[in-house]
C-alpha cells in the first residue's frame, strides 16, 4: 500500500470499497441478466435497410426533421455541462450561494431553487426553438400556455427531487462523518420508492386516464395478456392527443402499480398493429424489466452516493469550487454539478442496456403474434408518424437511442420470421 493510500482517512477507504463492490455487483447484474441476443443464436442476420421500406420523401423528411431538432437538443446538453463544470471547478456558485441567509436548510433549499431557475432561464428559449419546430412538422398540438405549463410542472417536480437529495446529503455530512452509509441506503430507497408511485403521483400530472372503452379491442388485449401469463388488471388510454400527434405505448410501475398504457393517438392505428405495440409491452411485464430497471438504478444510485463522497472528499475538488466541506449550505452547487455530470455520463450506458432490452420485447411480441408482416406495417406507422430517426448518426445514436432504430427493428423481424420458417416481410 502505498503511503498516501496509508494515510487516507478510514472513511474514504470504507467509502471506496463500498464503491467497488457495489459497482462490481451492478456490473455482474447488468453484464449477466441483459439480453445481449434477443434472437436465438440460430436466427440468420439481415442488414437494416431503410430504403427497402421508406419512400425517399420519408427517409428525407426524417433527415429534415432530425437536423433542426438535433441543435436546441446539443446547445441543452451543453448548457448542462457548461453548467456542472462552473458549479464543479470554479468557486462561482459557491461564492453566490453562500450569500444566502436563513437557517442552513432553507440555504439548501434556496441555493437548488437559484441555480434551477437560472439554468432554465437559459434553456427556456431552447426549448421554444424546439416545440416551434415540433410544430412545423405536426408533432405538437400544443398552446404555448399548455407547453409552459408542462414544462413548468417539470421542472417543479425535477426541482423538488433535486432539493430532497441535496437536503439530504447536507443533513447527513452535518451530522456524521461517513454519511455515504445513510446516504447510499436511502438513495437506493428512494429509488425503489419513486418508481413505485410514479405512476399514481407523478403520471397523472401531465395526463389523464381512463380504462380502455369496452369492445372488441380491449377484450383482445386482455385475453392475449392473460395467454401471455402477465397479470393485467386494466389498459389505460392517455389523452396524449391534447399534447402530440405522435404514437406510443409504455408499462411503468410493478407490482400493484404496474400498468399499461396506450396513447389515444396509437388508437388510430389498426387494431392488429394495437395489438402488436401491446405484445411488446407486454414483454417488458413478462420479463420484468421495470423491476429489473429499477433495482439496477438503484444500486446506480447507492454507488452513485458513495462516488460523491469520495469526490467531494477530494482535496483538488474542494479547492477548485470553493466549498470547504459538504455540511456547508452553499455545497449545494457542487452537488447539483456533480449529479448533472454523472447522468449525462451515464446515459449512453444506460441506453445500450435500454436497446437490448427492447428488442427483447420486440422479440416478445413477435413470439405472442407471430404476425412479422404486421410487426413491420406497425413499425412503418410509428416510423413516419413520429418522424423517428431512421439512420442516426454516432453520436445521436450514444447520446440519445434508448430503443433501435427502425430499420433495425424491422430487420430483426426479418430474422425472426426465417428463423420460424415464415415468409419474409
Amino acid at each position: 500500500m502505498s503511503r498516501s493510500a496509508a494515510q487516507a482517512p478510514s472513511g474514504v477507504r470504507a467509502a471506496g470499497w463500498a464503491l467497488v463492490v457495489l459497482g462490481a455487483a451492478t456490473l455482474a447484474v447488468v453484464a449477466f441478466t441483459t439480453p445481449w441476443r434477443p434472437l436465438p443464436s440460430g436466427a440468420p442476420p439481415v442488414t437494416p435497410e431503410a430504403a427497402r421500406d421508406f419512400t425517399a420523401g420519408q427517409i428525407a423528411r426524417s433527415a429534415a426533421f432530425d437536423a433542426v431538432v438535433g441543435p436546441p437538443a446539443y446547445l441543452s446538453l451543453g448548457l448542462t455541462l457548461v453548467t456542472a463544470g462552473l458549479l464543479v471547478a470554479t468557486p462561482l456558485g459557491a461564492r453566490l450561494l453562500g450569500r444566502l441567509r436563513g437557517p442552513w436548510w432553507l440555504r439548501v433549499l434556496l441555493g437548488v431553487v437559484a441555480v434551477t431557475v437560472a439554468v432554465e432561464i437559459v434553456r427556456w428559449p431552447l426549448g421554444m426553438w424546439q416545440e416551434t419546430h415540433l410544430r412545423d412538422y405536426g408533432l405538437s398540438t400544443q398552446t404555448w400556455l399548455t407547453w409552459s405549463a408542462d414544462r413548468i410542472k417539470s421542472i417543479g417536480i425535477r426541482t423538488g427531487l433535486t432539493a430532497v437529495m441535496v437536503l439530504a446529503v447536507v443533513a447527513l455530512a452535518r451530522r456524521m462523518r461517513r454519511w455515504w452509509i445513510p446516504a447510499a441506503l436511502g438513495a437506493f430507497t428512494l429509488t425503489v420508492a419513486a418508481s413505485f408511485v410514479y405512476p399514481v403521483l407523478i403520471e397523472p400530472v401531465f395526463n389523464d386516464f381512463t380504462p380502455m372503452a369496452a369492445g372488441p379491442l380491449r377484450d383482445d388485449l386482455l385475453a392475449m395478456a392473460a395467454r401471455d401469463g402477465v397479470p393485467v388488471e386494466d389498459v389505460l388510454v392517455a389523452d396524449a392527443s391534447r399534447r402530440t400527434t405522435a404514437l406510443n405505448a409504455y408499462v411503468s410501475g410493478f407490482g400493484a402499480t404496474r400498468r399499461i398504457v396506450v396513447y389515444d393517438t396509437l388508437l388510430k392505428a389498426p387494431a392488429e398493429e394495437v395489438k402488436l405495440v401491446v405484445a411488446h409491452e407486454l414483454g417488458h411485464a413478462d420479463n420484468g424489466d421495470v423491476l429489473y430497471g429499477t433495482l439496477v438504478g438503484g444500486l446506480g444510485a447507492a454507488c452513485g452516493a458513495c462516488l460523491l463522497y469520495l469526490v467531494t472528499s477530494w482535496g483538488v475538488v474542494r479547492r477548485r469550487s470553493g466549498v470547504a466541506s459538504v455540511a456547508d449550505p452553499a455545497a449545494a452547487g457542487l452537488l447539483i454539478g456533480l449529479v448533472s455530470l454523472a447522468t449525462v455520463l451515464s446515459g449512453p450506458v444506460q441506453n445500450v442496456v435500454s436497446r437490448q432490452v427492447e428488442a427483447r420485447a420486440d422479440a416478445h411480441a413477435l413470439d405472442l403474434t407471430r404476425d412479422p408482416a404486421m410487426f413491420v406495417a406497425m413499425q412503418k406507422r410509428l416510423a413516419i408518424s413520429n418522424i423517428s430517426d431512421l439512420s442516426p448518426d454516432v453520436v445521436e445514436y450514444v447520446l440519445y437511442a434508448s430503443h433501435p432504430p427502425i430499420p433495425e427493428r424491422i430487420a430483426m423481424a426479418r430474422s425472426w420470421a426465417a428463423l420460424n420458417g415464415l415468409p419474409e416481410p
